[in-house]
């Protein structure tokens, strides 16, 4: 499934959820089982999410920001409330620059956070618009898929890249992953799209609900 579909009419949100920074993980050995539901976002190094976090949230420093990328190198749960869910900052990957010893320690975080899940409902691939598809977006849209995780996407940046090349990107993206509709374009500095982005992730969160009480 992709971010372009969302159930409800209206995709105006009239009061931002809170989002507030719960904890922070730096190694499998201090994961715990959180007490409620997940929605984790994942991107490359330089795809924006803790931009896309700040202006989903409504403030410029809850999430830490800096034109090096691969800053993000813990796993963060951000509480939603009064909705009561987590949004979950990954650590970006392939960032060339860090040592293969820090991108194997990311990547065992991971897949240490992702495996045997159950409270988690879904992962938003972030894609940067402005690029093709890359083998790291790949290489985790497959583990993704193979963990049998629903998987979700977004294409950050859209402001940034030029309307007909944005278009033939989301193609491409819209051909390699099982979608009906084209992946969401979203930007952080225009706003583009944020108020959809957010009502898609509370309708996930709905159904998700749904699902464990058996309405489904």
């Amino acid at each position: 499934m992709d971010a372009s579909s969302v159930k409800n009419s209206s995709t105006k949100i009239h009061h931002l959820p809170t989002v507030i920074l719960e904890k922070t993980v730096y190694v499998p050995d201090q994961l715990e089982d959180m007490p409620l539901p997940q929605l984790a976002l994942a991107g490359r190094s330089n795809v924006g999410k803790s931009s896309l976090l700040n202006r989903l949230a409504g403030r410029k420093h809850l999430a830490k920001t800096s034109s090096t990328p691969g800053k993000t190198r813990s796993l963060n749960f951000y509480r939603v409330s009064p909705e009561n869910f987590y949004l979950v900052d990954l650590p970006g990957y392939g960032y060339a620059r860090c040592s293969k010893t820090e991108r194997d320690k990311w990547a065992r975080l991971i897949a240490a956070y992702l495996h045997g899940n159950t409270r988690l409902f879904g992962v938003v691939a972030l894609l940067d618009s402005r690029h093709p598809p890359q083998a790291s977006d790949m290489e985790l849209i497959e583990y993704i898929q193979g963990q049998n995780i629903p998987l979700f996407s977004v294409l950050t940046k859209a402001d940034k890249c030029k309307q007909q090349l944005r278009r033939t990107h989301q193609a491409m993206w819209q051909r390699l992953l099982p979608a009906e509709t084209p992946p969401m374009l979203v930007s952080s500095h225009s706003g583009m799209n944020m108020d959809k982005l957010w009502r898609f992730f509370l309708d996930r969160h709905a159904d998700y609900l749904t699902r464990r009480s058996g309405g489904v």
